[in-house]
């Protein structure tokens, strides 16, 4: 059998509104392969369908894209790899807001970002 690599993953938020200072951390001090972010608990479900019912814009963890904001240049430099469920009921929403700050940063694979 053929001896592979090991892949480091680590997740750095179990929850909408979880500190942001964990997976910043992670990012920047750990070697680290893949990052992934959980939001999907049952009370922020209900907290998101309640935010899309009065704007059709929410219903995604906000907090996810600002975290995205803050590292997406060491993401892209250590090609670090992010798993998340931040969408929430509206993950087309969340989708718009990420590639908004992927433009910010000059796009995916710039020499800004």
């Amino acid at each position: 059998m053929k001896k592979r690599e090991p892949v480091l993953i680590a997740n750095g938020q179990g929850f909408w509104g979880d500190s942001l200072l964990g997976p910043i951390r992670l990012v920047r001090e750990g070697p680290l392969d893949c990052l992934t972010l959980d939001y999907l608990a049952a009370v922020t479900m209900s907290i998101m369908q309640k935010q899309r019912a009065r704007k059709p814009d929410a219903g995604y963890a906000t907090d996810f894209v600002k975290k995205i904001d803050r590292v997406l240049p060491e993401l892209v430099k250590k090609d670090i790899r992010v798993v998340a469920n931040a969408g929430g009921v509206n993950p087309q929403a969340c989708m718009k807001a990420e590639l908004a700050v992927i433009e910010k940063h000059g796009g995916v694979g710039s020499p800004s970002a």
